[in-house]
């Protein structure tokens, strides 16, 4: 039985180990689209579980609104030992004597009428939950606009690392061809240099642009929350197709955040609980109806009851005068016995039933109920005055936003007419430079000038696709 067991758990430690080393290859080695990056994050980022908590929190507080409807049941049991001159709980007598009692209650109420208090905390904390489930929400998208945004500069740098390698590779190749005509003596010794310097430039650009893709997987995965590797990849996204002019005007896009956005709707939902909570308030000045009711037993080893024995005659102490002379007079005496009444007994007859119906009217009660409609007046104005605020945020975020797309769309048009010019450039110098009808210093300054272009191509390009993005998440529709 022993080695089975043993058997057993080795079997169970393996697979948890390959279920382990499983999920830790799914980070590390697989390639991460940006659904399972997004996915990750959701499920590890230590400030959306915060959010989820307080949104369950916030469901937990709408049930016991809910449950306040329902009757209130409690049962309560005391056990006693008493020594000494004590009262008796089955006569209500004094003995001197040890006495065990035990009393056994069982109360109900439930409320009749309250000034709608318990239906109006019901929709207050219902109203309070959906804010939390819009704090969730806008937690989460929050993220994934960060996450997005930190996917989109992973693939920015790996395009930037194969411009620079391709930048160093084109060096590579003069280099090398301009060292076989400088050994051939066609070519002055200081055009190879320049050629070297270039390259050893390009090769260093090489190495920043490797620098710069690390440091942008390693922001990436931390807000997954999953640690570094080097090895991991992600997967490129058809993105060159989503370059086009943004369809929408800057009031269409405020007008759907208004509608769709989390924080947004998270404020109006406020100011909604705030109202209900108002008539909370206001419901503690009526009076509270209440129906009431008790079942009750009690015990007593001092409980004792009378058993009939036999009877017997007695004399008394009276007389009665015969012709024989004085006789004393007998009565029929009937014996009992004391018995100690049994736990069932009196468990059985002992019970006693109360209802009741109260009213409970507030009159003064150090002016409570009156601050409360004071306070909730002004939580209610605080709400109001944060949904304004978010919504006048909102349009300057918008309108800011809008701008940058804009401008971050003309200049990536710029660049691409700019890649185009001076690519047709790149291309008639390279050719008068093999020819040797152009120096090295002008070959490398119109190499460096499409290099340069194509760099801030690039970054363009992706800089615009991050606008779009953050319009997208003002309008609660973030995709890739």
């Amino acid at each position: 039985m022993y080695k089975m067991l043993k058997r057993f758990l080795i079997v169970v430690v393996i697979l948890l180990g390959n279920t382990a080393l499983y999920a830790q290859q799914l980070v590390t080695d697989s390639v991460l689209t940006l659904q399972q990056c997004l996915d990750i994050g959701v499920k590890n980022n230590l400030l959306v579980k915060q959010t989820e908590a307080q949104m369950e929190a916030s469901r937990v507080y709408w049930q016991q609104a809910r449950e306040n409807l329902l009757p209130s049941i409690n049962g309560t049991i005391n056990h006693s030992i008493s020594e000494g001159r004590s009262l008796n709980p089955f006569t209500n007598g004094y003995l001197n004597q040890p006495i065990t009692s035990a009393n056994y209650n069982l109360a109900g109420s439930i409320i009749l009428s309250s000034g709608l208090t318990l239906h109006n905390s019901i929709r207050q904390t219902a109203l309070a939950y959906q804010a939390g489930q819009m704090d969730f929400e806008q937690a989460k998208n929050d993220l994934t606009l960060n996450l997005i945004i930190a996917y989109l500069q992973v693939l920015s740098s790996e395009d930037q690392l194969t411009q620079a390698a391709t930048q160093a590779l084109v060096s590579q190749k003069q280099e090398e061809r301009t060292e076989v005509l400088n050994k051939d003596g066609a070519v002055p010794p200081s055009q190879l240099y320049d050629l070297k310097g270039q390259l050893a430039t390009d090769q260093i650009g090489a190495i920043n642009a490797q620098n710069s893709l690390e440091i942008a997987k390693l922001n990436l995965l931390q807000l997954m929350n999953v640690n570094y590797r080097k090895n991991i990849k992600f997967q490129r996204q058809a993105i060159d197709s989503r370059t086009a002019t943004y369809n929408q005007t800057a009031d269409q896009v405020y007008e759907s955040s208004l509608a769709n956005f989390a924080l947004i709707k998270a404020g109006t939902l406020r100011r909604q609980s705030a109202e209900k909570n108002l008539q909370v308030a206001k419901g503690y000045l009526l009076p509270t109806l209440s129906l009431s009711g008790g079942l009750s037993t009690n015990y007593s080893s001092a409980a004792q009851r009378s058993i009939f024995v036999d009877s017997t005659v007695v004399p008394t102490s009276q007389f009665i005068q015969t012709s024989s002379g004085r006789q004393t007079v007998y009565t029929m005496q009937q014996n009992y016995a004391s018995q100690n009444i049994s736990y069932g007994d009196q468990f059985r007859n002992n019970y006693g039933t109360t209802v009741s119906l109260g009213l409970n009217i507030p009159i003064l009660n150090y002016f409570q109920n009156r601050n409360k409609i004071t306070l909730a007046k002004l939580n209610l104005q605080t709400q109001r005055y944060n949904e304004q605020a978010n919504q006048v945020q909102l349009k300057v975020n918008v309108d800011q936003a809008y701008v940058n797309m804009t401008s971050a769309y003309e200049r990536y048009q710029l660049l691409n007419n700019q890649v185009e010019a001076y690519t047709e450039s790149f291309r008639i110098a390279e050719i008068r430079f093999n020819a040797g009808a152009l120096t090295s210093v002008d070959f490398i300054i119109v190499k460096g000038n499409l290099d340069k272009a194509k760099t801030n191509l690039i970054n363009a390009r992706y800089d615009y696709l991050v606008r779009t993005k953050i319009l997208d998440y003002y309008q609660g529709k973030l995709a890739l």
